[in-house]
């Protein structure tokens, strides 16, 4: 019972990242009284390692989850980061921030008839036992059926991201629409409590190379004096 907090590390990745982004998020663990748990095995060998963050949809279930946090292990999290469970009710899901879905998916009947064209940032993710829908992996759509929908922006295109590279944020779109589960932001909570967030609780740059990310890892680490 409680909270648990995911983190995805399959394949031995990127231990220079790594290195400064666990020991944040094990000090922010603590803090909100949450367990983390890193996924570690492949369990969907088929599908690209982002995939792997649906075995929560299990995971969470067995562990008895009341709550369940994703959170990417290249992203890194503030000390000061409040516990997003206490401003999200339980019939709702949140990530940091959300796109436009029509930008970068091909719309099915679940996203027409939805129609909050709620476009998942699933490196961070909250939901409640209530809502594990969220991270339900595809079963009604193919591997290859899933990545034909996907389009990345120019912007990514342009960067180190292909189109299976999203399988993960599509397939919790997709999720969010075809069970039509309650959706919220960080973002809109900060602004809802009228706190300023001056220190960015969260970062998150996907585009970058490791030696990048790890660059402006240093310079963000600095800003916030830790």
């Amino acid at each position: 019972m409680g909270t648990t907090v995911y983190t995805l590390d399959v394949e031995g990745y990127a231990p220079e990242i790594v290195a400064l982004t666990r020991p944040l998020l094990a000090r922010w663990v603590d803090k909100i009284g949450a367990t983390l748990h890193v996924i570690a095995d492949r369990r969907f060998p088929d599908w690209p390692p982002v995939y792997e963050k649906l075995q929560i949809h299990d995971l969470a279930r067995r562990r008895g989850d009341d709550w369940s946090i994703f959170i990417d292990a290249d992203a890194l999290v503030h000390p000061d980061f409040f516990d997003p469970t206490n401003h999200i009710p339980r019939d709702t899901v949140a990530h940091n921030g959300c796109d436009m879905a029509g930008m970068r998916w091909r719309y099915d009947e679940y996203f027409k008839r939805d129609g909050r064209n709620i476009g998942s940032c699933n490196w961070f993710a909250v939901a409640s036992s209530w809502c594990r829908d969220l991270w339900r992996p595809l079963d009604d759509l193919t591997f290859a059926e899933a990545v034909e929908r996907i389009y990345p922006v120019q912007v990514e295109l342009h960067s180190i991201i292909t189109r299976d590279h999203l399988i993960d944020d599509y397939t919790l779109s997709r999720n969010i629409a075809r069970f039509g589960l309650k959706f919220k932001t960080v973002l809109q909570i900060i602004k809802e409590t009228g706190f300023s967030d001056d220190t960015g609780f969260l970062w998150h740059q996907y585009m970058l190379t490791p030696a990048q990310k790890v660059e402006e890892m240093h310079k963000i680490l600095d800003a916030w004096k830790v």
